[in-house]
């Protein structure tokens, strides 16, 4: 069997367009692939938002045990958010060490200081100085190197939040010359999203912040296609849709002591694509060929 980071390396090598929607645990994950998606993402955001921690709090096992739990569940590539590597050079390569035996066919690394502030969720960064940057990058492509080459780096800088758009092409031109696969850095406006690929040496993967109060637009796959983005992850529908639809169905729920936002016949239907998701019809099998075997002669034992 083909191995996932060769997946994701041949999508790359190929400049196909990849898209990336976050999800948060194997359920989720297998819903995306059975709609199609050629990868999936596993971003701090929803992990963060899925414990009830928020990403700047997350360790290092915390986020590699829920990709982990994701790569297992699913037979398409997981991109994984590694955040700022959990610290300095040295724990970045451990970082992708650890990453590449979970099973994770990639991650992307920014350059945020460590330990992450909660503020970066209220769009200010704290970013380390480019050499610092710099050399992050280029230990952890070493590390991959040596672990298993098809693994897939994505220098990714915030720049464009403090420093402007300028500094975060600077800081992702540089990670290409230390080995960096793919680029990510966030876009202000239009303009800066349309000129990102053309000013960047690495191919660019654009971030679908949907939500997001700061004004960065948003965009079809099909619009940053044409742009000349490799690829966007789309990094916050799942926990957006999960949020809000269960928020409605909680209330209505405490309010009246009965659902009424789906009708029996789309519960039955939801219920059986859960189950049909996680494969329990093949767990009946292999029941049914062994242990329940044993339990229906004794059933018609007992009728004789």
């Amino acid at each position: 069997m083909q191995r996932m980071t060769s997946r994701l390396r041949a999508l790359v090598r190929r400049k196909a367009f990849i898209e990336l929607p976050a999800v948060y645990d194997p359920l989720a994950a297998r819903l995306a692939e059975a709609a199609g998606f050629n990868a999936v993402y596993n971003g701090g955001f929803v992990t963060g938002a899925h414990t009830a921690i928020s990403e700047p709090l997350l360790t290092m096992t915390e986020q590699i045990g829920a990709a982990e739990k994701v790569a297992r569940a699913v037979s398409v590539p997981v991109v994984m958010d590694a955040g700022a590597g959990w610290g300095e050079p040295l724990h970045t390569m451990r970082t992708v060490r650890e990453c590449i035996r979970a099973g994770v066919a990639g991650i992307h690394l920014e350059d945020q200081l460590f330990p992450k502030r909660a503020h970066y969720h209220a769009y200010v960064a704290h970013n380390i100085p480019l050499r610092e940057y710099v050399d992050k990058i280029r230990y952890a492509c070493q590390a991959r190197d040596e672990e298993d080459p098809d693994f897939v780096i994505i220098a990714r800088s915030d720049a464009c939040r403090e420093q402007g758009y300028r500094e975060a092409v600077k800081r992702v031109n540089a990670a290409a010359g230390v080995g960096a696969d793919l680029g990510l850095i966030f876009p202000r406006t239009p303009q800066e999203t349309e000129r990102a690929p053309r000013d960047c040496k690495l191919p660019l993967v654009y971030v679908q912040s949907r939500g997001n109060r700061d004004g960065r637009p948003l965009y079809s796959f099909a619009e940053l296609k044409a742009m000349g983005y490799a690829g966007c992850i789309d990094a916050i529908l799942s926990t957006c849709v999960h949020t809000h639809f269960l928020q409605q169905a909680f209330a209505e729920l405490k309010r009246t002591g009965d659902y009424t936002g789906m009708s029996a016949a789309e519960c039955v239907a939801a219920r059986q694509l859960a189950e049909d998701t996680i494969g329990l019809d093949d767990y009946y099998r292999i029941e049914r060929e062994t242990v329940e075997r044993g339990h229906a002669q004794k059933k018609r034992g007992r009728r004789k």
